[in-house]
């Protein structure tokens, strides 16, 4: 597991603040000693209920097969109201299924974007060409320039989005799920977008 998504299982226990700032003392380390402070700047507890959590409800895109085949893995991260946002694991597969450890192992069919876990990695089918507002579509949650799954914009602004950690001028919905790529979405204060995301070997 990643460790990002190891320290945001943290916070979330713990309801840890944000410190380690580059005032701290031991400037570059977080008072825990062992993670870095840019990194604690960058966390945020997941929140909590169902508009922090939502269910998954929508289509299964595309053919769906009984094997997974050749992914891409993709990262979405999304923030809201100063807390994570958590992608249901399950989009784009169909029942019954069965899970390890929070991770689907198995699913009566594969769709053209899965999500197997909770952890915001998303796998789209080898060789298409597909935008985070196929993401929302299947998992069923709306996006548009002012609204985030449940989550509105505050009057006057707006759904903000990186791509590898760099502002994304364009419309959140046309950003492309290519291989790797580190997608953050943003609605309310701001948090620090991370700039990658370390896959797993092989991926």
């Amino acid at each position: 597991m990643n460790a990002r998504t190891v320290l945001a299982g943290l916070l979330a226990a713990a309801a840890l603040p944000g410190c380690g700032s580059a005032g701290h003392p031991r400037a570059g380390r977080s008072s825990t000693g062992s993670i870095p402070a840019a990194l604690l700047a960058q966390a945020r507890p997941i929140g909590i209920g169902p508009r922090f959590q939502p269910p998954d409800r929508g289509p299964v895109l595309g053919r769906c097969r009984r094997s997974l085949g050749p992914r891409v893995d993709v990262h979405v991260e999304l923030f809201a109201a100063n807390r994570v946002v958590i992608i249901a694991a399950g989009i784009g597969t169909r029942p019954p299924r069965a899970t390890s450890a929070g991770r689907i192992t198995r699913a009566r069919c594969y769709g053209d974007l899965v999500t197997l876990e909770p952890t915001g990695v998303v796998l789209v089918r080898a060789g298409l060409h597909l935008t985070v507002a196929a993401l929302f579509r299947s998992w069923g949650q709306p996006l548009t320039r002012t609204r985030l799954a449940g989550f509105r914009a505050a009057a006057g602004r707006q759904v903000t989005v990186y791509v590898g950690g760099r502002r994304w001028s364009g419309a959140a919905t046309a950003v492309a799920l290519t291989r790797h790529a580190e997608i953050v979405l943003e609605v309310g204060p701001h948090v620090p977008p991370h700039t990658a995301f370390t896959f797993a070997p092989g991926t």
